[in-house]
């Protein structure tokens, strides 16, 4: 009989107790602990859900022939990647569940490992355990001197969800070189890839955040690269699950064959408003704007109240860090969770995603202005 799978607890069941402090504060919580959007779906992508919503039969796990066209089109004018076939592309019910399901639908199991960063979101490590494969801290700047222990499977996070950090180029271009000098697959999570907060003179000429489909990255081929883009946070859509996966088409055919005999479809009516969605991008443009303006109130108010903002160059969320006493040590992010949750304010601490957290907290830009303005001045 197979051992039961050990998974970890989930991590946000442990915050009720800071949640419950925070809501004893006289002006109520601002819970920053999600990354959870909050704006209204733009009317364009309702109305396009509504104009869908007669479907009576069932819809095609590979997705439409117009939604993969549309995801090749965004990514040749969104993200520099030109040459994407729609025999690359398949739509996911979300990212996070590919993110979960990756290392199984690929056939990893016992006896294979699975790389992560060594902060990061959760999801990554019980994907590793779902396969009952091994997850393992892979340090992208220590690729090349890896002795014996080679992943099957490495995932990079660009922009990183917690940190922001964003890697550059160059940076992706040794991970690609070094995974096909070892026969591994390189899947990138680049759900942030809109929320660029750099100044355009570090963007390397790119409108979004550089990705591992990027010619200068994977040489114009995409052999054994996969890309995962979800537009919960750009078009405020996390509650239709709306994402796809994209690059090497024997892996994405792999996938496919596996998501059909799973059922794992996207309903017709979420292909038909990713379609529409991918193709304008006044929206995103516009729910940009309003997190930028909620991440220029919650900045100056951090370093007020004494917390140090660490990269954080793109993505939804704030990695910031307390000095704890005169010493200049930093404090530990639970106690930092605590000191925010007497203010009122419900923040993830760090450890959430991985030992190197641990002095760490994440804060969301995903409240609404009324709730950052009062956090902003809980913190002073």
């Amino acid at each position: 009989m197979s051992a039961p799978l050990t998974l970890p607890d989930f991590p946000w069941d442990t915050l009720r107790p800071y949640a419950d402090l925070a809501r004893r504060h006289p002006g109520g919580i601002v819970d920053l602990s999600v990354g959870t959007p909050v704006d209204p779906t733009p009317d364009l992508l309702q109305r396009a859900l509504a104009a869908a919503s007669d479907a009576p039969g069932y819809p095609t796990t590979v997705g439409t022939p117009a939604l993969r066209e549309a995801v090749c089109g965004w990514f040749a004018r969104r993200r520099a990647v030109p040459g994407l076939r729609p025999e690359g592309v398949i739509p996911t019910i979300g990212s996070k569940e590919l993110v979960a399901w990756l290392p199984t639908l690929l056939g990893l199991g016992r006896g294979d490992l699975v790389g992560l960063p060594a902060v990061a979101y959760p999801t990554y490590d019980v994907g590793a355990r779902l396969a009952r494969a091994t997850p393992v801290v892979v340090d992208l700047d220590d690729l090349p001197t890896r002795p014996r222990e080679i992943p099957a499977l490495v995932w990079v996070n660009s922009p990183s969800n917690p940190t922001g950090a964003v890697l550059g180029l160059a940076q992706l271009r040794a991970v690609v070189e070094w995974a096909r000098s070892h026969g591994v697959v390189v899947a990138s999570d680049e759900c942030y890839a809109e929320l660029d907060w750099r100044p355009q003179e570090q963007r390397e000429g790119l409108v979004a955040t550089p990705s591992i489909l990027h010619p200068q990255v994977c040489g114009g081929s995409h052999e054994g690269l996969l890309a995962v883009y979800s537009l919960s946070k750009q078009s405020s859509l996390a509650g239709y699950r709306a994402a796809f996966v994209a690059g090497d088409e024997s892996l994405v055919g792999q996938l496919l064959e596996v998501r059909k005999h799973a059922g794992m479809m996207v309903p017709g009516p979420v292909q038909a408003v990713l379609t529409v969605a991918l193709g304008d991008d006044a929206h995103v443009a516009d729910q940009r704007e309003r997190y930028r303006r909620r991440r220029e109130i919650l900045l100056p108010a951090l370093a007020r109240a004494g917390l140090r903002v660490d990269r954080s160059e793109a993505g939804l969320y704030l990695w910031a860090t307390r000095t704890a006493d005169v010493d200049g040590a930093q404090a530990p992010c639970w106690e930092t969770t605590r000191w925010l949750a007497d203010r009122g304010i419900l923040v993830a601490p760090g450890s959430f995603y991985g030992d190197a957290g641990r002095r760490h907290i994440r804060m969301a830009l995903t409240a609404s202005d009324e709730r950052i303005a009062r956090a902003a001045e809980r913190l002073g």
